[in-house]
């Protein structure tokens, strides 16, 4: 057996490929002959591609290392998102059912299950779990009992990577096929206090249900029972426009989506619930590879300005020391910068005192602002669909430019209110014609998104201004 390792800088933007080949026979029987081995895997060459990540997984794929003819690929169907995913001012990440779909079309034989919550379930790392997938496969001519006698003999966490090697070798036998589960989604069944909720629910189109349920189930965790209420009397509005322009439950669908993400906003109190999260210590834990009860220092930066601090008082202060703070030119410069360790009594006290002003959430200046723009969002989604349900559906995917925290939102606000005041008000006032507006929304959304600093967005709308109509509406 021969192996290697391609070095990648995996803390940034690669991953590091491991490659080995194994010779079935004995030297002995080989008649004094030695085996070439190769120090680097060979397109179509390989049979065997194991990944601990479903990208990865995908990326095997596309660099011709995961072929229909011969190899069989191993997959976790966890992800663990790439930084332009991030760091994207929309929705970047990458479709699970598409990543999913091109392996098992790539591949001789494809095994996928969520190796992460295995190896969690069974309180193992995944790359024990891994393994177990490997000798469950068969494909290697090495027996299971091998594999655990090395475990062994490596005399670390012995019990630990058995338990994981057990799990994955046990989930590769009875080829459990795990479904993939969306990022954000929850499997918590629906609690008793929000079945009237969900009956509400039933009652929608089909094709809308199940992004309904899931937006309840998100808005009464955020908030409470009678906020994820506000959400479906909200969509009963749309519903109805949905009817009217006969778009089969669509922009229904669409804006379900976009108004659950839009009603949960991040505020001071969102992002204090975060901060002291008990499954955000377990993760943090299992990321650095504590032992239980071993101590650690989490230390948390933050740089609030103005209008984060004032975002939880009542409107009326609030608007006041905002207004006097823009006259004198505070707005944007001035902040606060703070480090607070979340692990110890004073620091965890603090966010824990913030996460407990949810219930005042209602009361506070961010709320009331934010509502205020979900309100208007919604009416021009409704007045769209009266014109076309394309028209109204555009509208709504705008929705992707709100969205985050401090700098991030006011700046997704701000492309935002430019593209309602250049494009969704003409057209809506009978200035652009319906079906060039759809065309110059997606195009202004998707220089937004591009360049959150607005940059792409001037260029896009500049070269929207040559066209007749556009100079119209543009005075």
């Amino acid at each position: 057996m021969q192996s290697t390792s391609i070095p990648g800088v995996a803390q940034r933007t690669g991953a590091t490929t491991y490659y080995i080949e194994i010779v079935p026979t004995p030297l002995s029987a080989l008649g004094g002959k030695r085996p070439v081995l190769a120090l680097t895997p060979g397109i179509g060459d390989i049979d065997l591609y194991v990944a601990s990540e479903l990208m990865e997984g995908a990326r095997g794929v596309a660099g011709g290392f995961v072929t229909p003819e011969r190899t069989t690929a191993i997959a976790s169907l966890s992800r663990f998102y790439a930084m332009n995913e991030k760091i994207a001012m929309g929705d970047g990440r990458y479709e699970q059912d598409r990543l999913t779909q091109a392996i098992e079309q790539n591949a001789k034989r494809a095994l996928l299950f969520d190796m992460d919550a295995l190896a969690k379930e069974n309180g193992a790392i995944v790359n024990s779990v891994m393994l177990g997938a490997i000798a469950g496969s068969g494909q290697l001519p090495i027996p299971p009992e091998a594999f655990e006698a090395a475990i062994r003999a490596d005399g670390k966490a012995v019990e630990t990577n058995l338990r994981g090697f057990r799990a994955g070798l046990e989930a590769a036998r009875k080829r459990e096929m795990t479904p993939a589960i969306g990022p954000g989604k929850r499997r918590s069944k629906a609690t008793s206090d929000l079945a009237a909720l969900e009956r509400r629910v039933a009652q929608a189109p089909t094709a809308a249900q199940e992004m309904m349920r899931e937006g309840v189930r998100r808005l009464s965790a955020y908030q409470d029972r009678a906020y994820a209420g506000l959400y479906l009397d909200r969509l009963d509005f749309i519903r109805a426009a949905d009817d009217a322009a006969q778009a089969d439950g669509r922009l229904l669908y669409e804006t379900a989506r976009h108004l659950a993400v839009r009603m949960s906003f991040e505020d001071v109190i969102r992002v204090a619930q975060a901060k002291i999260d008990p499954a955000r210590f377990e993760r943090i834990g299992a990321e650095l590879k504590l032992k239980p009860g071993e101590p650690y220092e989490l230390v948390e930066f933050l740089k609030p300005g103005i209008e984060e601090m004032c975002s939880v008082l009542p409107p009326w202060l609030a608007r006041r020391i905002i207004a006097a703070s823009e006259r004198r030119g505070w707005l944007g410069r001035v902040h606060w910068g703070m480090e607070l360790k979340t692990t110890s009594v004073s620091g965890y006290l603090r966010f824990w005192m913030l996460a407990k002003l949810r219930r005042w959430r209602p009361r506070s200046h961010r709320y009331a602002e934010e509502q205020a723009q979900i309100e208007s969002w919604l009416g021009l989604i409704r007045a769209a669909a009266s014109r076309s349900a394309d028209f109204a559906v555009e509208i709504a995917e705008c929705a992707r430019l709100v969205k985050g925290y401090g700098d991030t939102h006011s700046r997704g606000l701000a492309n935002y209110r430019t593209i309602e005041q250049r494009v969704i008000d003409p057209a809506l006032n009978g200035d652009l014609p319906a079906a060039r507006a759809i065309d110059a929304i997606a195009s202004a959304r998707t220089a937004a998104l591009v360049d959150p600093d607005g940059g792409s967005l001037v260029r896009c709308l500049a070269e929207l201004d040559r066209h007749e109509s556009f100079r119209v509406a543009a005075e």
